[in-house]
């Protein structure tokens, strides 16, 4: 008997529906892309309870004609693609003929269309990705899509959607993405009669930002602007008074396309380097302008991902053109600023903002009317990107130095400024042709398949150069006999076992990347420590020495050296302003 058969036709249209069709989010997804590729300028999108209701996205992009209709729900059908030729230069954000087919298999559609002047358009209903009828009506150029009973031939499928909330969060997230990529186009977005974005569509991206991030957030971004051969990238990123507690508010744009791309985001954090605390990530959009013919957004159903060639190229100009956006202007963060009060509603617990605002170090004591002052616009920015010239006033609590100059009153860790200072001079030993070794009275083994001992051996040149001198003893043995002269006592092993394995995963050895935190822990290790008084004298030492500094604005471990309270900001708190 006959063991193989093939499928009914509503049977596999439901499952393809299932790769491109994962939740609400996904039909907005599909169907805001579909209103861009048709030359839109306005797109809005109206849902009941997160989409799980219903779904309505409106343009007034070119429209359907009445004779393509009856094709547009058809799989594989697509006016973006003609041939095999075509894959390797996708400009549009659609392109399989995926999208209507795939979201009508599993709901019921309303289509109103038009793609003309005249106010003549085509309403269609379509259901279980059967056209059901098809009339003409009066209608402005434009589509508009109603998505309702989603899954409801589905319902199993129905039990993985999530709460209300969820799935409009999904949806949010991904409106936020569209309107980052196409500032030109003004997005709407509204559930249950509730507005939750608006964009002008003035094509002004540091607007979109000040639109789903607020005001605040948009006037601490910095431009980013820096181009190779093969890339231009432009963009925004956050200084270190703005971070999050995850890496969603990273967006990555190719080609105006949102991808998800581990790789990019690294670049951008290594951009920042030692700028942003442990587990704290920017706020960042870049666009990545390339030829598409080196890009291939055809790697998942979603086309969430990308591959491209020379990574390592656009990886370097990424980083590049994010540190050269923080450290062209001055990084000391204000404490009487709203996003300490962003921050409070973000942890939802007033115990931590008190730790928040002494950690920093800031006054715990200031009331909410003082921490919400609105920063002045008038500040200097140093553009060199150096602390700016100060006097040292006095020592507080044995830990801060208090100084000043015309722009207000300055407060520096003693321990982070002179953390910051030697972590860039043992960087600096690393980093320098001419490193120093230290011979070990006693040699540290290690041992490793014969095989990866083999892969270390065929490297030594290299690993000498690290200031690692290997010889082998056995057949799965090394002895080590030499290391850096600046690497802390006891912590030998750990800097040798890091750059072996580097090695042996046959990455590049990154010295900076890989000996971030034993150059930090030994910095720490060497600096003034807290509560230890230091006379005027050596509080100007350390702050002239902390202006030699690439970065004086944080520790290597990513704290803020100095704080600033504006002239400005202590006459607001005094009422001599207002």
């Amino acid at each position: 008997m006959a063991q193989i058969f093939l499928l009914a036709e509503e049977i596999y249209n439901k499952i393809a529906a299932g790769e491109v069709i994962e939740r609400p989010a996904s039909i907005v997804k599909e169907l805001i892309e579909n209103s861009i590729d048709a030359g839109s300028t306005k797109i809005s999108v109206v849902l009941t309870d997160g989409g799980i209701g219903s779904i309505m996205v409106k343009d007034n992009g070119d429209g359907i004609s009445y004779d393509d209709v009856d094709r547009a729900f058809l799989r594989h059908a697509t006016s973006k693609l003609r041939n095999e030729r075509d894959l390797l230069q996708i400009t549009t954000l659609g392109f399989r003929g995926e999208a209507l087919a795939s979201i009508a298999a599993v709901s019921e559609i309303t289509l109103r269309t038009s793609d003309n002047e005249h106010g003549i358009g085509v309403q269609a209903k379509v259901s279980a990705g059967k056209l059901l009828e098809k009339t003409e009506i009066g209608f402005a150029r434009g589509t508009e899509i109603l998505v309702e009973r989603l899954f409801h031939s589905l319902p199993a499928r129905l039990k993985y959607f999530k709460s209300v909330e969820n799935e409009l969060g999904h949806i949010i997230d991904y409106v936020n993405r569209l309107s980052f990529a196409h500032p030109a186009i003004a997005f709407v977005l509204e559930n249950n009669g509730r507005e939750l974005l608006r964009t002008a569509g003035d094509g002004k991206l540091i607007h979109v930002i000040a639109a789903v991030y607020g005001n605040f957030a948009a006037s601490k971004m910095r431009a980013i602007e820096i181009e190779s051969i093969d890339y231009e990238i432009e963009g925004y990123t956050s200084t270190i008074e703005i971070t999050r507690a995850s890496r969603n508010y990273m967006t990555v744009l190719i080609n105006n396309r949102y991808i998800k791309n581990f790789l990019l985001q690294r670049a951008i954090l290594n951009g920042y380097n030692d700028l942003l605390m442990v587990n704290r990530y920017p706020v960042t959009v870049i666009n990545i302008k390339m030829d598409p013919s080196i890009v291939d957004i055809n790697v998942h159903p979603a086309k969430l991902e990308a591959k491209f060639s020379k990574e390592q190229e656009l990886f370097e100009l990424i980083e590049t053109g994010v540190r050269k956006a923080l450290l062209t202007e001055g990084q000391i963060p204000t404490p009487l600023n709203k996003e300490i009060i962003y921050r409070y509603k973000e942890q939802d617990t007033v115990s931590q903002l008190a730790v928040d605002l002494v950690a920093e170090p800031n006054f715990a004591h200031l009331s909410n009317e003082a921490i919400a002052v609105e920063p002045p616009t008038d500040i200097k920015i140093n553009e060199s990107g150096k602390l700016p010239y100060i006097e040292p006033i006095a020592q507080i609590f044995g830990t801060y130095i208090l100084a000043q100059n015309d722009d207000g009153l300055y407060l520096i860790d003693q321990h982070a400024a002179h953390e910051r200072i030697n972590y860039e001079l043992n960087l600096a030993k690393i980093t320098n042709c001419e490193l120093e070794i230290a011979e070990l009275l006693v040699p540290i083994s290690i041992d490793y398949p014969a095989d990866e001992i083999t892969k270390l051996q065929s490297r030594a040149n290299e690993l000498a150069h690290l200031g690692l001198e290997l010889e082998q003893f056995g057949a799965q043995t090394l002895l080590v006999r030499t290391v850096p002269s600046w690497i802390p006592k006891g912590e030998e092993q750990l800097y040798i076992e890091s750059v072996l394995q580097s090695v042996i995963a046959e990455n590049p050895v990154n010295l900076l990347e890989l000996n971030r935190d034993l150059v930090a822990g030994a910095s720490c290790k060497a600096s003034i420590k807290a509560n230890q008084a230091i006379s005027t004298q050596e509080m100007l030492s350390l702050i002239n020495r902390l202006r030699e500094t690439t970065n004086p604005y944080t520790c290597p471990h990513g704290r803020p050296i100095t704080i600033l309270i504006s002239k400005y900001e202590l006459e607001k708190m005094f009422k001599r302003v207002t």
